[in-house]
């Protein structure tokens, strides 16, 4: 999934479904039977607004341009007992992962994550009873029908949660849409320059053993301060919400030498530790449920220092953190087979463990 300006995962909507129609009062003229009885049909029930789960989509901007989505009211009954039409209920496409909640009230209404499903967020209004429904042998000719009931009406919020089995997460520039790149089909913007992924990408792999799919999930990087609002991360932090495990990348920070190439201007340990931190301050910061998650923390760019530096970040991270970092380098193509074995691994071990 490419995200770019036509990316949306946040809209409101105003929903409206359809009025039931009203019953009626009529009364039988037949040849030889004047009085024949009453025979006022229902009316018919007002049309639904109903929210439907749709694999092929990947944003919600058709709702964007839509602010009130109105149902039809149900047809009036009529003579002869002939009920009102139905109201045609509205069905509305969301992706998959579209949560919906009442916005007045904070409930959440329901959460759509299978293909198909459908949640009804404002159900169309009953039609009214015609006076055939009123005949008792007391009172054959009841000049009484009712009204049809309101459909339901309210304001509507949709936030989309990107469904994946991983997520990547790290500072602007880390390479992780780099990183999307070279383990799926994905082609996400890439250029030498912070927040060059304004929106989140998505991008899908075979295990190497099971052949099964792996759907991987690359965010904008987050800042410090990015769950108060700073930067773009936070805005998309619920996208790797549902996900079975994060994947933390860390990087030195890159420059370049006197040619114009690309080299590390800094490879020191304490500085990329700092930067794990602040991540994971972020995390944590935002949800303690999200920082909890299973992660494989790798540090990337390998390619662009020397084998010491490479082990001295490794060494540094293993005794101040008791963490084994897995050396990675995206653009080099170096280490991926070992982060998929060992994404594929995590993650149908925790499919297994939710099962």
């Amino acid at each position: 999934m490419r995200g770019g300006s036509h990316f949306v995962d946040y809209v409101r909507v105003q929903v409206r479904a359809g009025d039931g129609g009203h019953g009626c009062i009529s009364f039988a003229r037949e040849k030889n039977r004047p009085f024949a009885g009453p025979d006022g049909g229902d009316g018919g029930r007002g049309g639904s607004i109903i929210l439907q789960a749709d694999r092929e989509l990947v944003t919600l901007i058709d709702l964007k341009t839509r602010p009130l989505v109105a149902a039809k009211r149900g047809g009036h009954g009529q003579g002869k007992d002939c009920y009102g039409r139905s109201g045609e209920d509205v069905v509305l496409k969301v992706p998959l992962g579209t949560v919906a909640r009442d916005p007045d009230t904070g409930d959440e209404l329901g959460d759509l994550t299978e293909d198909g499903q459908r949640l009804v967020v404002a159900k169309g209004g009953d039609g009214g009873f015609g006076n055939a429904h009123f005949a008792t042998p007391t009172n054959k000719a009841p000049r009484k029908a009712l009204d049809g009931w309101p459909g339901e009406e309210r304001n509507l919020v949709l936030e989309l949660k990107i469904i994946a089995d991983a997520g990547f997460v790290g500072l602007p520039n880390a390479g992780k849409s780099t990183l999307l790149g070279a383990l799926t089909d994905a082609n996400p913007k890439i250029a030498p320059y912070p927040f060059t992924t304004v929106a989140p990408n998505l991008g899908v792999f075979l295990a190497p053993e099971s052949q099964q799919r792996i759907t991987l999930a690359d965010i904008p990087g987050l800042i410090e301060g990015a769950h108060t609002g700073e930067g773009l991360g936070d805005r998309f932090l619920r996208h790797i919400e549902r996900t079975r495990v994060l994947v933390h990348l860390v990087a030195p920070e890159a420059g370049e030498n006197a040619s114009g190439d690309l080299t590390m201007a800094n490879a020191d340990p304490e500085a990329i530790h700092y930067a794990w931190q602040l991540v994971r301050e972020e995390l944590k910061s935002y949800s303690e449920a999200l920082a909890g998650k299973t992660c494989i923390t790798c540090l990337n760019k390998t390619d662009l220092i020397d084998s010491g530096e490479v082990e001295a970040i490794l060494a540094f991270f293993r005794e101040k953190e008791g963490l084994e970092l897995l050396p990675i380098s995206a653009a080099g193509e170096s280490g991926l087979d070992t982060l998929r074995a060992r994404l594929e691994e995590i993650v149908f071990t925790v499919a297994g463990e939710k099962s």
